[in-house]
């Protein structure tokens, strides 16, 4: 294990490896490595052969190499070229990382296979998520897969196959009259009282690093060049936040072609924008967005834990943050799946993609 330490990523804080934590004044972690230590320890090149998943990377995951990852064969989503797609959006070379391929049907596969992973490995045994779409399903899926406990707390008016999904991989499930938030804090409640261990977005730091590995997978995937572009639908932000900590990784690494790093775009919907609205404003943290409401129910947050994180990113990066309109979203669906057949996505919510221009 190539981890040194954990640090806040509001003011700096040092944490020691190895140990349970949430967040730092209310503010996530980011789990730090001696990346000096993995230059010498792998290249590139040592990728060849290894394993076609996310775990092709352990070098820079903070799972110990000697403990076995909770794994339902997570990794290496196809990257689609979109020619049709592309035209009709004035590009010439529009790329889509489909992550709808991967084990649980989303993104949220990275996330949860490194979070329950660590979490088995640190002791720990219930597990509870609020969730808006896809997370809940993907919990479920892991923990059963690690034989542990889970709860998963939804909105009402979550797509009924995210209930059903959580539901048949014996996840304990509840539906919420509100939010996402509105579940957050039930999930809260439970913590001290019903022994619960929070696995929210960005509220311990391991889904991130999982997440990241949509990152190192479009840089290997792009012969370590990567895209000019990158457009990314947001909600938590987690996949944002992670690719551009895996990118400057890289940077560390040497293992780029280029130094020049994509712009990154945050996609929201102008039904629940909190971070485009921040970004618009010039401010780093997001205020809470009122009456959120979006057929992208996996966008619906309202509040991020982790909003300066991405916009750091987003700034950092020369990008911006932009809202499409809420009555186009199904339309759009229909197009580019008609298109190109890639369907986006392939089950409610809406946010199993990336797409890139190189």
């Amino acid at each position: 294990m190539f981890v040194t330490h954990l640090e806040s990523a509001i003011d700096g804080t040092r944490f020691d490896a190895g140990r349970v934590w949430t967040m730092h004044e209310g503010r996530p972690l980011w789990v730090r490595y001696d990346l000096a230590a993995v230059k010498q320890a792998v290249t590139p090149s040592d990728l060849t052969g290894r394993v076609n998943s996310m775990w092709r990377y352990r070098e820079l995951l903070p799972l110990p190499a000697d403990v076995e990852p909770v794994t339902l064969g997570e990794g290496m989503s196809p990257i689609l070229p979109c020619p049709r797609l592309g035209k009709e959006l004035g590009l010439s070379r529009l790329f889509i990382k489909d992550e709808s391929q991967l084990p649980t049907g989303s993104f949220k596969s990275r996330g949860m296979a490194a979070a329950v992973s660590m979490a088995k490995h640190l002791g720990l045994k219930r597990l509870a998520v609020p969730t808006a779409g896809n997370a809940g399903g993907a919990l479920a899926a892991y923990g059963a897969r690690a034989g542990m406990e889970v709860f998963v707390f939804m909105p009402d008016d979550t797509p009924i196959i995210n209930q059903i999904e959580a539901y048949l991989c014996g996840a304990k499930v509840f539906l919420v009259n509100g939010l996402i938030n509105d579940c957050g804090k039930i999930v809260r409640e439970g913590i001290d009282k019903l022994g619960w261990f929070d696995m929210s977005t960005l509220k311990e730091p391991y889904r991130l690093e999982g997440k990241k590995t949509m990152g190192l997978e479009i840089a290997e995937q792009g012969g370590w060049k990567l895209p000019d572009i990158i457009f990314y639908p947001t909600g938590g932000g987690t996949g944002l936040i992670g690719m551009w900590k895996a990118f400057h990784e890289l940077l560390a690494l040497d293992w780029l072609t280029s130094p020049k790093l994509p712009k990154l775009v945050s996609c929201q919907s102008d039904g629940c924008a909190p971070i485009v609205r921040a970004f618009e404003k010039g401010e780093r943290f997001a205020e809470l967005f009122a009456n959120a409401k979006t057929v992208a129910s996996g966008l619906r947050v309202p509040g991020a834990v982790g909003d300066f994180m991405m916009l750091d990113a987003i700034r950092a990066a020369g990008g911006w943050a932009m809202a499409g309109r809420e009555e186009t979203i199904l339309p759009w669906m229909r197009r580019a799946a008609s298109l190109e057949g890639i369907t986006i996505c392939r089950r409610p919510p809406f946010a199993s993609m990336c797409s890139g221009v190189w």
